[in-house]
């Protein structure tokens, strides 16, 4: 081979090395830049969904308003609002819209009161009541009243141990130690840290708890409640009320709700009992907190939106003050 096919073959080659790199270099940049495309279309999807978020809240408010001016004092199916999916006309996608009372659960922060600002301490009654309720949903007594114990010692100021409970000893002893809160919860999550707690007891517990942002007694709204959430109701007077009578006296609720605890307890079914004073107006008639949760879907992406609205905003009574969102939470709850 001569000298000049030689430096002709070398100069080929580098040509088409030369190509080759500028390809990958290209397939590379497109898709980069494809990539980055997705990327801020699926951000701008997100943006709009979270509008239509907004936008169902505002809805949701007027109408939790109207709920609460209908009638003060008392909450009701009236109006076939609980638990429905409204759909929400949305331009380019579908969304639905959906209401749940937000009190007929066991907040986990009712387990503590407010002695002074900032200073959490026990409330008994409750830790018996949370005891009951997990016993009644089929976990072992001597278990429920551990954790139940553990859950009250989490959540309170001090690091003294209450009966059955756990404080910072217990988890520093762990393989992976941590402390507990000593705070209210934010979330019902957070109930997976107390000792006791397992995986297949969160599940199962996990659609009768809830963390509510206040520190007051349980309250629930009989207009409102299932019968098969008899359990909310058996737990008030723990070893007391059975679930056949519980649900029984759900069941016979008058079509325009009960007027007052006092007619509830007053039903043929429970009407042997004798509440304590302050167990009898946890079965209420009316309700404060309201549960919100809407769904977006546009194009290929979801967006879920939970809500947490305060019907009496933050006044003493309903009526008082209009309706407001006090806690978002994005995505679907675990």
């Amino acid at each position: 081979m001569t000298r000049g096919s030689q430096e002709r073959g070398a100069a080929l080659l580098s040509v088409l090395l030369l190509v080759a790199v500028m390809a990958v270099i290209a397939a590379t940049a497109l898709d980069r830049l494809t990539l980055a495309t997705r990327i801020a279309g699926s951000a701008a999807a997100v943006d709009q969904g979270r509008a239509y978020s907004f936008a169902a809240e505002q809805i949701a408010l007027r109408r939790v308003a109207d709920l609460v001016a209908r009638d003060p004092a008392k909450l009701t199916l009236a109006g076939d609002w609980l638990g429905r999916d409204f759909v929400l006309p949305l331009p380019g996608g579908q969304g639905t819209a959906r209401l749940t009372d937000a009190n007929n659960c066991f907040n986990l922060n009712s387990l503590v009161i407010e002695a002074a600002p900032g200073r959490l301490s026990q409330r008994a009654v409750t830790v018996r009541q949370f005891a009951e309720l997990m016993a009644l949903l089929g976990v072992g007594r001597g278990e429920a009243e551990s954790i139940a114990g553990a859950t009250a010692d989490w959540i309170d100021s001090d690091s003294n141990e209450g009966p059955l409970g756990a404080e910072d000893g217990v988890y520093r002893g762990l393989e992976a130690s941590y402390l507990p809160a000593n705070r209210m919860m934010a979330d019902v999550s957070e109930w997976r840290a107390v000792r006791g707690v397992t995986s297949k007891i969160y599940a199962r517990l996990k659609p009768w708890i809830c963390a509510l942002p206040v520190a007051d007694p349980v309250k629930l709204n009989v207009n409102t409640l299932a019968p098969e959430q008899a359990p909310l109701i058996a737990m008030l007077m723990p070893g007391e009320i059975g679930l056949a009578d519980a649900r029984a006296a759900l069941a016979a609720r008058p079509a325009g709700g009960y007027g007052s605890s006092v007619r509830f307890w007053q039903t043929r079914a429970l009407e042997r009992f004798e509440p304590p004073n302050g167990v009898d107006e946890q079965a209420g008639v009316t309700s404060r907190w309201l549960a919100l949760t809407t769904h977006v879907t546009m194009g290929d992406g979801d967006l879920t939106a939970q809500s947490l609205i305060d019907a009496w905003g933050g006044a003493l009574a309903a009526g008082a003050a209009p309706p407001a969102i006090v806690r978002r939470d994005w995505g679907e709850s675990d």
